[in-house]
Order: C-alpha cells, then structure tokens, then sequence
C-alpha cells in the first residue's frame, strides 16, 4: 500500500491541476472521459497549491478550469461520506461559476457555457446511471431553452454506483478510470491496477502522476487534510445539530401556545356550559311555576317552542 489517494481532494488537485504539461495532459484525459468530448486544449485558472493548509479554516481545492472556447468547468472531488447538503452545495457552486462571467457592456447571448463537474464516493440519485448530467428543465422534462443555448451543466459522477468485481475487459473508459481511483493506493497490489498501468496509455499516465505523491511527505499532508475535512464535517454537523435543536424548541413554543389556546377554549366551553346550566335551572323554575298556576303541558311547549319530551327532560 502506499499513501496516494485520489479521494483526497489535495492529491487530486495536485496530480490534475500542477502546472506542468504531465498534469494538463492527465487532465484533459479526465475531461475528454467524464465531460464525453474532445478536450485538446485547457488551463488550470487556480492552479496554485495552498502552502499553509494547517490554518484553513474550511479547505476547499477545486480545480477551476477553462476550454479554449471560455467554457469554464468547475472539477471537484467531494471526500466527505455523507449525503448532506450536497445538492445545494452543488448547485450553489454552479449558481456562484455561471455568475461570475462579466457581462457588463455585452449580450446576454455571450454567456459562455458553465459546468461543474463533481465525483463523490456516495449513492445520492435515485437510477443506476453513474454519470447523470443535469440542466434546467420543467416537471415534464421540457428544457427552459434549447439544448444548444443550455449554459448551465451539472454533471455528477457517483462513484459509489462502480461495480468493483466487474471485469476490466467489460468495463469503459469511465468506470476503468473510476476503479483507478478507488483503488491506485493499492498500486500493483490490486490486479485491476496492475493490468491498467501495463496495458492503458491513460492510467499510464496517471500512474506516473500518482508516483510522485508517494512519499512520506505527501502522506503527512493528506492525513492533516483529512483531519481538516473530518473537522469541517464535525461542525457542520454541530451545526445541523443546533439548528434542529432550535427547531425543536420553537415546535415545543408552538405547541405550548397551542395547548393554552386549548386551555382558554376549555375554559370558554365550561363557562358557557355553567351559563347553560343556569339558563336551564331558570327556566326549570319557570316550568314549575306555570304548572302550579294550572297550565297545560301543551300550552308551556307553545309558549317556550320547545317540545313537550324537552320540557319533561329539563322536569327531571
């Protein structure tokens, strides 16, 4: 075993977005496989590796990258194991790319196309397709534009879903370089692995990026980023816990105004419950009265509009 893993987003960054002609030619293999297009020409527009990662607060390396036509791609590799957020923290992250064109002085039609493109390790939409790519479109799949002027892409590749004991001469050229990246730590330990590196030009090449992160320094860095994420993840799940704390204590509020409207509705119900006791004791009394002074039981039903089976029952 050795210490590189491209599930850490700085060895990811590092092995695709150095600025050095390896690295670019790793990428565009990357892009040309996941993205299904030709790429022949990139650049990494934040290439720079953070120096003093020991006092980020929140790492995040992504790698911001542009085509020759200005499309620009946001490459991200999520590490984090939970399904949390990540939706909208995908979108928001598309939303904050398509944004940050400037268009002042120019068309809206010289919007250039945004994409961000993300792997995580995790099973978060609802199909067996690896690879989903998502754009605006209505209930009824109708696209908001035509599919040529679609701008904003969300392409997400769910790395969880890779059949590991699948045969690598049954797999493709994404699911190939998938296995690779569960599984390069293992290096010619894994028998998948070994057959990629001798046999396929691209993990070849990745391979020979791999090499260079293998070292007992790059393996203290990676250990203090996962320690990072694992502490990034810790607050946030603090914070989750704080909010649905906060919620539960303004629905234990809610049902406590609840319950005294309850109480003050019961208190209303027994007051007139007490006036319509006394209301009947009256004209219990009443009934009583006519009677003595010889009138009929069918003339006090007339004279109150009661029944006299009523009159008998408030008799009683």
């Amino acid at each position: 075993m050795r210490s590189a893993n491209l599930l850490n987003d700085f060895a990811f960054k590092y092995v695709f977005g150095e600025d050095c002609k390896e690295a670019n030619d790793a990428l565009k293999s990357l892009l040309t496989v996941f993205l299904e297009r030709k790429v022949n020409y990139v650049v990494v527009k934040n290439s720079e590796m953070v120096k003093d990662y020991s006092k980020m607060k929140s790492p995040r390396l992504d790698l911001l990258v542009e085509f020759d036509d200005r499309t620009m791609v946001d490459l991200e590799m999520q590490l984090r194991q939970t399904k949390d957020n990540l939706p909208i923290r995908f979108s928001y992250y598309l939303a904050r790319l398509h944004g940050s064109q400037e268009l002042e002085g120019k068309y809206y039609g010289e919007l250039k196309e945004t994409i961000v493109l993300v792997f995580f390790n995790v099973n978060l939409i609802d199909n067996n397709r690896m690879c989903n790519t998502f754009t605006l479109r209505n209930e009824e799949g109708l696209s908001f534009v035509e599919e040529s002027q679609d701008r904003m892409k969300l392409r997400t590749v769910e790395m969880a879903k890779l059949d590991l004991n699948k045969p690598l001469k049954d797999m493709n050229e994404q699911e190939k370089m998938i296995y690779y990246f569960l599984n390069c730590h293992k290096g010619m330990d894994d028998s998948k692995i070994k057959v990629m590196i001798e046999s396929d030009g691209v993990i070849q090449m990745l391979e020979k990026r791999v090499e260079t992160i293998s070292d007992d320094g790059w393996k203290k860095i990676i250990e203090d980023f996962q320690k990072l994420h694992e502490n990034e993840e810790r607050m946030e799940l603090q914070l989750e816990i704080e909010e649905a704390n906060k919620q539960v204590e303004e629905a234990n509020k809610r049902v406590e105004v609840a319950n005294k409207r309850a109480e003050e509705a019961n208190k209303r119900a027994d007051e007139s419950d007490k006036k319509m006791d006394q209301m009947n004791q009256l004209m219990k009394l009443g009934i009583k009265a006519m009677l003595t002074n010889g009138m009929s039981l069918e003339l006090i039903s007339k004279s109150l509009s009661k029944s006299e089976d009523e009159i008998m029952e408030l008799l009683k």
